[in-house]
């Protein structure tokens, strides 16, 4: 008998954690990258104009990547973050612009390859120069509103051949650097909506960003999809609040194009809609819209743009219906 009221209470416990305020209005916005759009073959400013003017995205989180950003050591190029963030300012999009060496695509470290001979502490001080040259360059935009640093910083089961282990005093140096820079805007610090522990990026940041991802492949598991509902990002918001760490939130990276094993350009179209077909992608903004998350960025804008040109315009459809394109 007390070991059904123990049980009883556990699960009472853990539906109470679920119950969340789910907002009834969601203010969406995409990821672009230049580096995905050349991946897919795509004439970047072209796909990048498309999801302002044709899909009518009001926000947008753009990544200031170090090996496009300085090409050769102590020369920046930041034409095409200036390209990107100046289409932001004419047409009133709010801009996230992300700094470190781990931002979003694969291989998630970008380092350029005139640094690859230094030494970890040498390129740590080559880091910080690029950050604060890209931050003073780009503060005086009105169109940015928060300043993501590094992404996924905290994930230590992924890409870790690539990224290293996290050094968390190089980690708040390079954030130090950004609030002394521009103290006006927040710091975004991301984790991962399934494996993170949330604690550090709301320690460290102002604002958290979760990513979420239904669908993955994993090379023992082939394609699945995790065992959660949306209760389960409902819950992890409340234990946070009730540990003392509410801070604002939002869903920063929701999937809305298929995980591969290899590049999608080097996938049959076939395949690719087998893993993300629009009822995937259906589903995925309708989950999304239960987790409590006001404000959701999708990724995959490029893919859907791409797929127009393979004869499946029924993504770039979608997108502008939830994006309220006139």
């Amino acid at each position: 008998m007390i070991t059904f009221l123990i049980i009883g209470i556990i699960i009472l416990i853990g539906f109470q954690l679920t119950i969340r305020k789910v907002p009834t209005d969601i203010s969406y916005g995409v990821s672009f990258s230049k580096l995905h759009a050349n991946e897919l073959g795509l004439d970047w400013k072209k796909a990048y104009d498309a999801i302002i003017h044709d899909l009518g995205v009001k926000k947008i989180r753009l990544s200031a990547h170090w090996p496009e950003t300085e090409p050769a050591e102590g020369k920046y190029n930041f034409s095409t973050l200036e390209y990107q963030i100046k289409g932001a300012e004419q047409n009133n999009v709010d801009v996230i612009l992300g700094v470190g060496r781990r931002l979003p695509g694969w291989p998630e470290c970008h380092e350029p390859e005139w640094s690859w001979g230094y030494g970890e502490a040498k390129k740590k001080d080559l880091i910080l120069d690029y950050i604060g040259a890209t931050v003073a360059h780009f503060k005086g935009s009105p169109a940015i509103k928060m300043w993501q640093v590094e992404n996924e910083a905290f994930l230590a089961s992924f890409a870790t051949y690539h990224c290293r282990a996290l050094d968390e005093s190089f980690l708040q140096k390079e954030i130090d650097l950004v609030r002394k820079l521009d103290p006006s805007r927040p710091v975004l610090m991301t984790d991962s909506g399934e494996f993170g522990r949330w604690l550090k990026p709301h320690t460290y940041g102002d604002v958290f960003g979760t990513t979420m991802y239904l669908y993955t492949w994993h090379k023992d598991l082939g394609f699945s999809r995790y065992p959660i509902g949306p209760g389960f990002f409902r819950a992890k918001q409340n234990i946070l609040d009730l540990l003392g760490y509410k801070k604002p939130r939002i869903l920063v990276e929701l999937a809305a194009e298929p995980w591969l094993p290899q590049a999608i350009i080097d996938t049959p179209v076939e395949t690719q809609l087998s893993r993300m077909g629009i009822d995937k992608l259906n589903e995925m903004i309708d989950f999304a819209s239960k987790t409590g998350f006001e404000t959701q960025y999708l990724w995959g804008a490029e893919w859907w743009y791409w797929l127009k040109s393979q004869g499946h315009p029924e993504y770039w459809e979608r997108a502008k219906v939830l994006f309220g394109a006139k």
